[in-house]
């Protein structure tokens, strides 16, 4: 009898990496190792790029454009599931280059990965596993690879979909949630645990290997695709029949005569087919399924019926309720335009407001727009306010025309007008605030954009807008006037359905152009808010939170920031003028180009702050702390920096002229190309004293200079060379 035969491929050579790994090295930790080095080209192959691109956007001083819109979708996707913090900036701009790069970063990660898949399908290994020598097959033990179906359920479902699933739906229905870290450490235990199924497996496979069902092996063990097709042609395999053990006893003796022989082979009782199927079923019970296919049809027939009476009956009664309510509308209209008695009017808006009809607050908004009677414009204004926040939207569109409306006028100079406008006005801004103060929290998609919500004469004060401690969180306030506002202690940001904060979905409010000067913020939260272009001269912003506020080209000329904290904000090209920001909190904010001249901010918190090409003129920053700060060609003439931190900070080609650095702390700081002119290190001693004892003298007002490189700076005058060289400065004319 001739026996199977098995194939067997040329022998390849394997690089000598592979021989020294697979000879001092097992499978197991070989395999683990092909799949760090996976995951570490993969992550690399995105880190790289995107690591360059930030790198040239923060530090890129030229022309910026919009980012790729592709980039913007991926990044909020990503955020939307990893529950990431909002973005700084809404319409972020970045140079050319790091368009480009963030593209690749996005682009080479899909096109290895998907290389690397190919791969692992039509040959069994990926680079990595091939350098190591391991091969993935199929676990049937034919040695073949694995194939796309098999490849898409171990790689897919068994080792990301499993693993990563598990600890995406834990960390995500748990208090764990937002913590990114915590999602990253279980995931990291899911990948632990779903490979230690290896040492429970008698084959020694994996969880995902069992998904796939797929094995590992050496690399040389099995033949390859290639050696396969130059395999020289074989002799098929002769299979082996297995007879009956019931052979006839008695053999003819005609058949020795004749040369044959007679085999007689018993065929096996045919075994009962088991139920695969509802059809195999019915087929052998014809009865049952008769009945139950006869009681389910009747029962859809009579849920059917009585489905449809529900549904005529529903119908009926709605249309019913909706006839009433037209001809009581109906009625109240024409019930106003018929009479002119005030109390009959009176009766006949408050009546209209009551309709549970979404004409009534349109409606309403129309009729305060013609009404010019005082008393009646003042019951419009009540009856809005009972309406809902659907009358929110009409309110806007009526305010906005009545303002334009008045702008106007005024030219004109129509006083009678002038006077019914302002009354239609100021009815609008109440019935506004009001229902935004009722509907406190349930307001968050509400449009109040170019509103006029400040009053109408500032010198009689008619209206004022007062929304203390309210939740604004999500409204749109883009270019509303909103000045002499009182907003004390109201949040405008906060979270949102998933109720955390610092989560992609965290409700913001938008105050870019509104004008608010004069307005009282104190206390407020505007964290994350954006605030570009907005006026908030003279406003009042002490111990709000505006921590990663956007705030570019602000005017906060005057305003009074006193403990208000802007940790990581965004102040580019603002104008601070004049503004007192006592022991405010500005650490690694973006100041760059802003305008802090004549600040008054003793005590600030500058460390780590973008200050590049600002202008400080005349400020009072004493005790302020600029570690690290960037200085960068900033103007600090005449400046009080008295007992300030400036340590390591870069002063490269800043101004610093007549500024007072008394007790000022400069070590570490760069000073290349700093103006020194008229700049003051210590305090004025009398003339009298002894000049050894002034040079040596160490008095507490002295600025910290030691170890401080002053050969780069610029305008260093004999007096300040003096006290250099005698406080361990550093500077060629010293002895």
């Amino acid at each position: 009898m001739t026996s199977p035969t098995l194939k067997r491929g040329k022998k390849k050579s394997r690089p000598a990496i592979t021989n020294l790994l697979r000879l001092s090295t097992p499978l197991t930790i070989r395999r683990c190792g092909a799949w760090a080095i996976e995951i570490s080209l993969l992550a690399a192959s995105a880190w790289v790029p995107h690591t360059i691109g930030d790198y040239i956007n923060s530090h890129s001083v030229g022309n910026k454009v919009p980012l790729n819109p592709v980039l913007v979708s991926k990044e909020e996707a990503v955020a939307k599931v990893f529950a990431l913090p909002r973005q700084l900036d809404p319409q972020p701009k970045v140079p050319p280059l790091t368009n480009l790069l963030w593209w690749v970063a996005l682009v080479t990660p899909v096109t290895w990965g998907g290389y690397q898949i190919y791969l692992l399908a039509t040959t069994g290994q990926t680079t990595p596993k091939k350098w190591l020598g391991v091969r993935v097959i199929k676990a049937t033990g034919d040695g073949e690879v694995p194939g796309w179906q098999r490849v898409i359920w171990r790689e897919a479902v068994g080792r990301w979909g499993v693993a990563g699933g598990t600890a995406y739906f834990i960390w995500r229905f748990s208090g764990a949630f937002p913590a990114t870290w915590i999602l990253l450490g279980l995931t990291g235990i899911m990948f632990a645990a779903e490979s230690a199924y290896y040492f429970l497996d008698e084959h020694r496979r994996t969880l995902h290997d069992r998904i796939g069902s797929t094995s590992v092996v050496e690399a040389d063990s099995v033949s390859t695709p290639e050696a396969s097709e130059t395999e020289e042609e074989q002799p098929p395999t002769v299979g082996v029949i297995e007879v009956h053990k019931n052979i006839a006893s008695d053999i003819s003796s005609d058949s020795s005569q004749e040369g044959t022989t007679t085999i007689v082979f018993s065929t096996p009782e045919a075994k009962e087919e088991p139920i695969t199927s509802i059809w195999q079923w019915m087929r052998q019970n014809p009865g049952a399924s008769l009945i139950i296919v006869a009681g389910t049809a009747m029962g859809a027939v009579l849920a059917t019926f009585v489905g449809t009476q529900i549904y005529i009956q529903g119908q009926t009664n709605y249309r019913e309720f909706a006839q009433q309510n037209n001809e009581a509308f109906l009625t109240l209209v024409q019930q106003l335009s018929s009479t002119s008695k005030i109390e009959e009017r009176r009766a006949a808006i408050l009546a209209l407001a009551r309709l549970d009809d979404p004409r009534a607050a349109p409606m309403l908004v129309d009729l305060l727009g013609q009404e010019r009677h005082p008393a009646l414009v003042e019951t419009i204004q009540q009856a809005l306010v009972g309406t809902g926040l659907g009358a929110l939207p009409p309110l806007r569109h009526l305010n906005q025309a009545l303002t334009n409306d008045r702008s106007s006028l005024l030219v004109n100079k129509d006083q009678p007008e002038q006077k019914l406008l302002a009354l239609r006005i100021r009815a609008s801004q109440r019935a506004i605030a009001k229902l935004v103060a009722i509907h406190n929290g349930k307001v968050s998609s509400t449009d109040l954009s170019r509103t006029h919500l400040s009053p109408i004469d500032e010198e009689n004060a008619d209206f004022k807008l007062v929304w203390n401690y309210l939740n604004l969180a999500g409204i749109n306030f883009r270019g509303s006037i909103m000045s002499h506002a009182s907003l004390r202690g109201s949040s405008f940001s906060g979270a949102g359905a998933d109720r955390r904060l610092g989560t992609f979905d965290d409700l913001m409010a938008d105050l870019s152009g509104a004008d608010l000067h004069d307005a009282d913020l104190s206390g407020a939260n505007l964290s994350n808010v954006s605030i570009n272009n907005t006026n908030l001269i003279r406003a009042s912003l002490n111990r709000a939170n505006l921590k990663q506020a956007v705030m570019k080209r602000v005017n906060l000329s005057s305003a009074s920031l006193v403990g208000a904290n802007l940790e990581e904000a965004v102040l580019s090209q603002a104008s601070l003028t004049g503004a007192n920001l006592g022991e405010a909190n500005f650490v690694l904010s973006n100041l760059q180009e802003a305008n802090l001249g004549k600040v008054d901010a003793p005590g600030a918190n500058f460390s780590s702050a973008n200050l590049r090409n600002s202008n400080w003129q005349g400020a009072n920053i004493a005790k302020a702390n600029f570690h690290n700060a960037n200085l960068l060609n900033a103007d600090l003439s005449s400046t009080t920096l008295t007992g300030a931190n400036l340590r390591n900070a870069r002063l490269q080609n800043a101004n610093l002229a007549n500024a007072n650095l008394n007790g000022a702390d400069l070590r570490g700081a760069n000073l290349n190309g700093v103006n020194l002119e008229g700049v003051t290190f210590t305090s004025k001693q009398s003339e009298q004293a002894d000049k050894i004892l002034q040079a040596t003298s160490g008095s507490v007002a002295d600025a910290k200079i030691s170890g401080v490189n002053f050969a780069p700076a610029k305008n260093v005058s004999e007096s300040q060379l003096e006290f250099i060289c005698s406080n361990k400065g550093l500077h060629p004319d010293c002895q």
